[in-house]
């Protein structure tokens, strides 16, 4: 298969961010996830829907995954890569090796919970039998970007909370 080129995933990676952004404005953790086949057809997506869904397994990538396998009728997903915003979670990352994409090709690192090279790489182990190339760092800054301000308003959401309450309480 032909190899694409830099643009080309940064064009897949901006679907992706405006996924994420639908997660951000309904109050969920903005990760926006794709997956292409053969480096031009879009056959699953998703968006973080954890607090809508009230399920722990309502990730971007989940979501997208059983999206695409549904789509192919197979739960392998040969000559596809998964786009996603941040760096994925075990879950995620356990779930992209068991479904034999290609390549992974996230945005932003996941110093927290990454799974592909910062705090374990599951993808590229060759203990497994089933490896996946990594790209990282495609339109890192704007990936970055919607996640800090998520937690930033979310904090300030929070504080406010507690300033209203403590007020409350005073009077």
């Amino acid at each position: 298969m032909q190899e694409i080129d830099y643009e080309t995933y940064k064009y897949f990676m901006d679907y992706a961010l405006s996924l994420a952004l639908k997660a951000f404005e309904i109050d969920e953790v903005p990760v926006g996830c794709i997956i292409v086949k053969n480096n031009s057809i879009i056959i699953g997506e998703g968006f973080n829907s954890r607090n809508k869904n009230q399920n722990v397994l309502s990730h971007a990538e989940i979501i997208a995954i059983d999206q695409a396998c549904k789509n192919l009728k197979s739960w392998r997903l040969e000559n596809c890569d998964i786009y996603t915003t941040i760096e994925p979670c075990a879950m995620c990352a356990g779930a992209i090796l068991q479904a034999r994409v290609n390549k992974l090709i996230f945005g932003a690192k996941n110093k927290k919970f990454g799974c592909a090279g910062s705090v374990i790489n599951f993808l590229e182990n060759n203990n497994f039998n089933h490896e996946i190339k990594i790209l990282s760092g495609v339109k890192e800054r704007e990936c970055e970007d919607i996640i800090k301000k998520f937690f930033l308003d979310l904090r300030t959401k929070n504080k406010s909370k507690k300033t209203g309450v403590m007020n409350e309480i005073n009077n």
